[in-house]
């Protein structure tokens, strides 16, 4: 087919594109065994990791959910790409030339509304806006930054912009730079009106959103004449293709490695909040973009700060710290911003961390408390953060009356399903202690209101007050399968398996060569020693070994290049209903203490493979040659394939 990209640039790519980066640009991974890295799984929610990378193959495996597949298929997935356009990005990471069946340059060419035409679209758009910020007109937009404490390079860290007043400049722009006006449309760029197709944002500062990756996906942007009250005071891109503001969190880009490296994550209302964060030092702040905080925002930072929950203790975790990771909302001191605050406390139950609110004494935000206090002021504002559970009841109980008898009883019954909702049962128990303190009640009576209200809520059930379920709401996530325990014989297959698939190059010479299929008695595993077979087995693998020598040399870079192929072309001659099986096989970590262990694990569970399959082969002669008499005329052909095998047996013993 015209416009295939050519084997061996895709073979390029996935050997040049780390896949660890790639993930952990959406995931936190962290060490899970030699080699081997997990982390939540990005394709489903879960608690409990069980999203398993391995670096030096390539791979991912996900044993709750069964996702798998290589760095190109995780971008495909991640993403809602084709597998061309997945490569071509990919490519462009990494700076490889592509080259199509028809040679040279580009063949195929984009469809109107494709994703990379798309960003390229926003790619140019923000470059425009960005030398617009420059302009003469602009001049009120740059007054406004000034004022807000932002100098010309925190601007263009940013990408902060402007979109000129006229009718049609950006949508010129993008004409110009060969852009129909379907796809000008379909980016959110512009819209389309009695005259034509017309610019979206106009006279308004605008700052880039953008996706995880760095990728421009969206603007928002700020009207700069408070007296226009026509035109909405901010205004963002439409859903589109690319844009999905429920999945997307102003700053992330830039937050992403403060966050997983901190473990923490500040969440604040505003675009300028989060540039006065950043410039005060918090690097770890982002933003919604024009929505309220939801369950899709919950599963991208989990998955950055990587924590878990405990299930059966109903607490919560975090994968490697003491004290669990932090969440920090900050709000306005107003009651928008203590509404605000209620509707996280609803989320709150969905993070394996634990969640706080900071509130400035004067109720300003983040920007403005810079501008009066300086950079400090801010880190002062996120160290006094409070837990969200105390806010949260604080809030309720601050709007009651408690010098009264009747105001303390109301205060009681509003707050008493707070103190219920909380799952971790010794926080429960801690809140409505100090529940009682705080109405100046006795324990008693506030236990009984509590456990009331608990009992309320399992009689009538559904989304509580604020609570808001995670993806996937009303479907509960499929549960992993269970297994029980594993039968020796199966656990010797498995083993086997993953030290070929994994360490091909330890197992050479090591009697997996002789085994056929009837040595597994595991079907999924025969089919993958099936597959192993028809690509030539580990002969193949050493005739890759040989070549990827004279390209890079003896070293570990010919070694993982051969590794790598070796289970791509496996992969490729399983199918699609074993590949899984082989993915699995090939990511799964090995039980090894050490990298020096790896070598004599592995030929020691190959080892045992074949020890397995000459006992079994033995133990069929024999049962073969006990029903046979001398006479018969195969009795001694059957006899010497028993000594045949006792001396293979024994030598293989020796050997080892």
């Amino acid at each position: 087919m015209a416009g295939l990209i050519r084997k061996d640039d895709i073979e390029a790519v996935r050997n040049a594109v780390k896949i660890d980066e790639i993930i952990g640009e959406h995931v936190a991974l962290r060490p899970a065994g030699i080699g081997s890295l997990k982390g939540l799984c990005p394709f489903h929610d879960e608690r409990t990791p069980s999203f398993n990378v391995r670096p030096h193959l390539g791979m991912f495996h996900c044993f709750g959910c069964g996702e798998s597949g290589d760095v190109i298929s995780f971008v495909q997935k991640i993403d809602h790409l084709p597998f061309t356009e997945a490569v071509e990005m990919l490519a462009q990471k990494a700076g490889i030339t592509l080259h199509y069946e028809e040679g040279g340059t580009r063949v195929r060419t984009e469809e109107p509304g494709k994703r990379q035409r798309l960003l390229d679209a926003h790619r140019v758009a923000e470059e425009f806006y960005c030398k617009q910020l420059g302009s003469n007109e602009a001049h009120k937009g740059r007054e406004f930054l000034a004022k807000r404490g932002f100098n010309q390079a925190m601007c263009e860290h940013f990408g902060v912009g402007y979109a000129p007043a006229s009718w049609d400049s950006l949508t010129r722009h993008l004409r110009s730079k060969g852009f129909t006006d379907q796809e000008i449309q379909v980016a959110g760029l512009g819209t389309t009106g009695s005259r034509g197709i017309y610019d979206r944002f106009r006279g308004r500062l605008v700052w880039p959103i953008r996706d995880i990756t760095g990728a421009t996906v969206g603007f928002g942007a700020r009207r700069l004449d408070d007296n226009d009250k026509e035109s909405p005071k901010y205004l963002n891109t439409p859903e589109t293709p690319i844009y999905k503001k429920s999945q997307l969190l102003y700053g992330l880009d830039l937050a992403k490695k403060s966050i997983v490296t901190q473990h923490k994550v500040v969440i604040v209302e505003g675009y300028t909040d989060v540039m006065a964060a950043h410039v005060a030092g918090v690097t770890n702040a982002v933003a919604t973009c024009g929505t309220a905080f939801g369950s899709e925002h919950v599963r991208i930072i989990r998955r950055l700060l990587g924590d878990h929950a405990d299930p059966a203790a109903g607490v919560v975790l975090s994968s490697g710290r003491a004290h669990g990771s932090e969440v920090i909302f900050t709000f306005d001191g107003d009651s928008a911003g203590q509404k605000a605050a209620l509707r996280a406390y609803g989320e709150d139950q969905n993070f394996a961390a634990q969640t706080f609110v900071a509130v400035a004494p004067g109720g300003q935000d983040p920007c403005d408390l810079r501008l009066s206090q300086g950079d400090q002021a801010i880190v002062d504002l996120v160290n006094s953060r409070i837990p969200l559970f105390e806010f949260a009841i604080r809030s309720v109980l601050s709007q009651m009356d408690l010098r009264s008898a009747e105001g303390r009883v109301q205060g009681l019954r509003a707050s008493a399903g707070i103190v219920a909702h909380i799952k971790d049962l010794a926080l429960r128990a801690e809140y409505t202690r100090q529940l009682a303190g705080w109405l100046g009640m006795d324990m008693r009576t506030v236990e009984q209101a509590v456990r009331a209200a608990g009992r309320v809520e399992v009689m009538t059930p559904g989304p509580r007050p604020g609570e808001i379920e995670m993806a996937g709401a009303g479907r509960p996530a499929p549960a992993p399968v269970r297994r029980g325990p594993e039968d020796p014989v199966t656990r010797v297959e498995r083993q086997a398996l993953e030290a070929v698939l994994q360490h091909p190059l330890y197992v050479v010479g090591s009697g997996f060569e002789e085994l056929d299929g009837q040595t597994f008695t595991v079907p999924t595993h025969r089919a993958v020693h099936d597959a192993i077979r028809a690509v030539g087995g580990l002969d193949a693998f050493t005739q890759m070994m040989r070549q990827a020598e004279a390209h890079f040399g003896p070293g570990d870079n010919a070694t993982l290049a051969a590794s790598r192929h070796f289970v791509q072309v496996i992969l490729d001659a399983a199918g699609e209903f074993i590949g899984p099986a082989v993915t699995e096989l090939a990511v799964n970590p090995l039980p090894v203490a050490g990298e020096a262990d790896v070598r004599s694990y592995c030929r020691g569970v190959v080892a045992a493979l074949v020890r397995m399959d000459l006992t079994r082969q033995l133990g069929e002669t024999r049962a073969a040659l006990s029903r046979m008499n001398e006479e018969d005329p195969q009795y001694s052909e059957v006899f010497r394939s028993l000594m045949r095998l006792e001396q293979r047996r024994q030598n293989y013993t020796e050997r080892d």
